[in-house]
Parts: C-alpha cells; sequence; structure tokens
C-alpha cells in the first residue's frame, strides 16, 4: 500500500448545527435528559436584583460547575477553556459558535457575592437527592457511612501554637446523668461534669472562677480552618475531613465537612442527625467500620431502632497476656470471672463513665497465672463502660447471618464512593478555603456523583421518566 500524504485544512467552514455534531450517546445528553434544569432559578430568584443590567443565567453558571465535577477539571479557568472548544459543552450550556464562554473569575464573583452566603449548594443536592428518591432508585434498608480526608490548601510548614477550649461532646450531658445515677446508688458523690473542674482565684471580682479545660493544636496560618492530620504512613498535612453516608447501590444520602483533625467519631453524630432528618423512620441498619464502634455511637443507632453493623476489632493486649476478653461478665450480678474462677467486684464508676472491677490480693497472689495477668500492679482491675451492654449487642449481630450479608458489600458501596472521586471527582485535594466554601464544594462533588449515576441509571430502564 502506498503512502498518503495529505494537505491539512483547517479553515474550512462547518454548516452543522450544535445538535448535530453532539454524540447521541454522550453524557452531556444524559445529563440534560435526566434534570429539568429550570428549579436552579426559584433556588437563587431572591439572591439576584429586580433591577440593573442583565445578569448570566445562574443555570449556565452552575451547569459549568457540573461540568467542571462531573469530568474532574478541577479548575473553572481550564473548565472555561474546555467550553470554549468542546462542542457537547456548549451544547449542554446552550452556548452556541460565536456566544462567549462567561469568564472563570464570574463564578468566583457571583459566589463571593451571591451565593457564598446562602443554602442553594444544600438545596441543589437535595432536589437531586429527592428526584433519586422518587423514581424509587434509592435502597434505604441500609445505609453505609464513613469519612475520607481531603488535603487542604495550606503549606504544612507555615503554622502556629494555639491552645483552644475543648468542646463538649453531643452526649456529655447524658452520659454525666447515668453517671451521676449509678453513683448516687453507690452513695457516693456526684460528679458536676464528666471533666474534673478545677478554680482559680480572680482578684478583680474577689471570686474563683472556673479553669476551662485547653488543649495544644497546631493551626495553619494559610487555612485557619482546616486541621492538622496525621495517620499511619500517611504524610503530616492540613486536611479537611468528608464524612458521609450512601445506601448500598453508591448513590450518596447526606454529607458533612469538618476540620481533618476531628476523629470520625466526633463528627458522626452531625452526618447521622442529618441522615435521619432526611429519611425518618425509613433506614433499618447503619454499617460502619471499626473507628465507629465506641458505646456512644452504638447506643445512638440502637435507639433510633436501627440495626447497627460494626466490625470485630482487637484488643491491644499481647497474646500472652489476660486481657478482658478472657474475663466473663455475668450481668445479673453485675461481676467478672477470671479463668481460675476468681471474682473481680465491681468498686467505683469514674468520671469518664467506666465501671471498675477488682479483684482480691490474696486471691490473685495464690494466682499460677498473676504474672501474665496483673503484671507490676497487686490485684487486676478491669474496666466497663456503662454503655457497654451496646457494644455486646453490637457483638451479637456481628455473629448473625445479616452481618454476612451486609458488611461485606461495605467495600463495594462507600469505599467505592470516596474511590470514584478521588480518582476522578476532584475530591482529593481542596482549591478553596474556610470550612463553609469546603462544605459547598463538597456538596457539589457529590450532588455530581448522584446526577451522573442517575442519568446512567435511567438510560437503563426507559420506563423511568422525570416528569
Amino acid at each position: 500500500m502506498a503512502m498518503t500524504r495529505r494537505t491539512f485544512v483547517r479553515d474550512r467552514f462547518v454548516m452543522d448545527t450544535l445538535e448535530e455534531l453532539t454524540p447521541q450517546d454522550h453524557l452531556v445528553r444524559k445529563l440534560e435528559d435526566a434534570l429539568d434544569w429550570d428549579f436552579i432559578y426559584p433556588l437563587v430568584e431572591n439572591l439576584y436584583s429586580k433591577y440593573g443590567r442583565p445578569s448570566i443565567d445562574p443555570v449556565i453558571l452552575f451547569k459549568m460547575v457540573f461540568i467542571n465535577k462531573i469530568f474532574g477539571l478541577n479548575s473553572m479557568r481550564r473548565t472555561c477553556e474546555e467550553i470554549n472548544v468542546n462542542v457537547a459543552y456548549r451544547w449542554f450550556l446552550g452556548l452556541p459558535f460565536g456566544e462567549p464562554i462567561p469568564n472563570y473569575s464570574t463564578w468566583s464573583q457571583n459566589y463571593i457575592r451571591r451565593f457564598g452566603n446562602s443554602n442553594v449548594f444544600d438545596s441543589i443536592f437535595n432536589h437531586i437527592l429527592m428526584k433519586i428518591y422518587d423514581l424509587k432508585f434509592l435502597d434505604l434498608s441500609v445505609a453505609y457511612g464513613d469519612s475520607t480526608h481531603r488535603k487542604a490548601d495550606a503549606n504544612k510548614r507555615k503554622v502556629t501554637d494555639k491552645e483552644v477550649e475543648i468542646e463538649a461532646r453531643a452526649y456529655d450531658k447524658e452520659l454525666l446523668d447515668e453517671i451521676n445515677e449509678q453513683r448516687k446508688l453507690d452513695g457516693k458523690k456526684e460528679f458536676d461534669s464528666i471533666t474534673k473542674t478545677e478554680y482559680e482565684f480572680d482578684e478583680e471580682t474577689g471570686e474563683e472562677v472556673e479553669i476551662k479545660k485547653t488543649k495544644h493544636i497546631k493551626e495553619s496560618k494559610t487555612d485557619p480552618e482546616s486541621g492538622a492530620y496525621h495517620k499511619g504512613e500517611h504524610e503530616k498535612c492540613f486536611a479537611y475531613s468528608e464524612s458521609i453516608f450512601c445506601d448500598s447501590k453508591g448513590y450518596v444520602l447526606t454529607v458533612h465537612t469538618a476540620p481533618g483533625n476531628v476523629h470520625d467519631s466526633t463528627s458522626f453524630f452531625d452526618v447521622y442527625s442529618k441522615l435521619n432528618e432526611i429519611f425518618p423512620n425509613q433506614i433499618t441498619g447503619i454499617c460502619l467500620d471499626a473507628g465507629y464502634k465506641t458505646p456512644a455511637i452504638v447506643r445512638e443507632i440502637l435507639e433510633n431502632n436501627q440495626i447497627p453493623f460494626l466490625p470485630y476489632t482487637r484488643t491491644g493486649a499481647k497474646k500472652s497476656d489476660f486481657g478482658k476478653k478472657h474475663f466473663e461478665y455475668d450481668r445479673d450480678g453485675d461481676f467478672y470471672t477470671c479463668p481460675c474462677g476468681n471474682r473481680l467486684e465491681y468498686k467505683n464508676t469514674n468520671r469518664e463513665g467506666y465501671k471498675q472491677y477488682r479483684s482480691k490480693k490474696e486471691e490473685c497472689d495464690e494466682c499460677p497465672f498473676r504474672e501474665q495477668c496483673r503484671k507490676k500492679s497487686k490485684t487486676k482491675m478491669i474496666h466497663r463502660h456503662i454503655w457497654e451492654d451496646n457494644i455486646d449487642i453490637a457483638e451479637t449481630i456481628r455473629k448473625s447471618n445479616d452481618w454476612d450479608l451486609v458488611y461485606p458489600t461495605r467495600k463495594m458501596s462507600v469505599e467505592r464512593v470516596f474511590g470514584e472521586n478521588k480518582e476522578n471527582g476532584c475530591l482529593r485535594y481542596t482549591r478553596v478555603r474556610g470550612l463553609k466554601k469546603n462544605q459547598h464544594d463538597t456538596l457539589m462533588i457529590f450532588a455530581c456523583h448522584n446526577l451522573k449515576k442517575m442519568a446512567k441509571h435511567m438510560k437503563k430502564d426507559d420506563k423511568y421518566v422525570l416528569q
């Protein structure tokens, strides 16, 4: 076959329309068919003046954000450049060739002046989620929860040391009430707070005032609202923690953003309460990983009449030591029995909510396993949380057939959602600074995730048509 050498032609006129040039199977067509985009107008109507020069259509502005997230462009400047030359993107926005694309700074200015202090991002996320719900695509039998860290746009070397007040946990008041109830039965003095209260003399007022409990943290000078994060082999950095719940199909049900130094078991209560507000009395099971296996979290789930699906967690004790799992608890008599048959009787409930069980010295001295069991102490003490009965219930569920069906699917739901969006959905790094801006950005990422998934789902079954 002879080699062909042709002359490249770049100045030929194209007489086709955007409709003809855009492939019929392109994703933008599925996105356009999946949603009536006019729903955005009433959400932003109160943010615009009734007078003055005409603004850029808000639907175009938000569609640009959807292009940015769904196609993983991760930069509004680059998004505008791609829209300018991409036929399918222009078709999606309804901007023919010859009509200018909005400047990349237009979105930034609109966010600063209009959208930043509104709830439009929550409304867009919820609107898409409710459309999915109306189409009966959601599987609300079990909700899968987890969180991931998103690296903040902050220099890890530009830090300052800071002392901050320790905030009360969501369940501290309820825990304190139960601790004091138990101590009252024991005939002991009640506590006034979970943490020990200390006082100092105020020379100006002549009275003693409470000393606030504080902790030492590293605060970023670049983005003070982010949190210092370091776990395992991960590099030390400033980050934000993104907590979500999703269903078995991977549709995201709720989103919550917190600083990176907030533990998963603390931010859980905010995202969990959002989930139950959106879908009250509809979710029967909650599937979480080992980081959420605390008495307070399991108690919260059980009190909402939901089934906790949690994994087995290993203790920190060595295999040669006698740990708590080697001691049998008698719930009726409220005591522990050691492997040698000796009792550890209940003695006290401490300020943190742990009941203390202690052995007798004379029995331990005669025990052949005393070196493995009690180490350097004269007696053996075991701590049991005042809400630990809830953990026992979770352990019973863990050994059931339902757990065997539910928990293995976690890696195919919530972990897959994080993996896909870190790789293709701009979730790996932040582009904005501040907690509120990152919450808005994360809402848009998962709104795009849900829309893309819904659009593809609808095309698989022609009988589903949005009204």
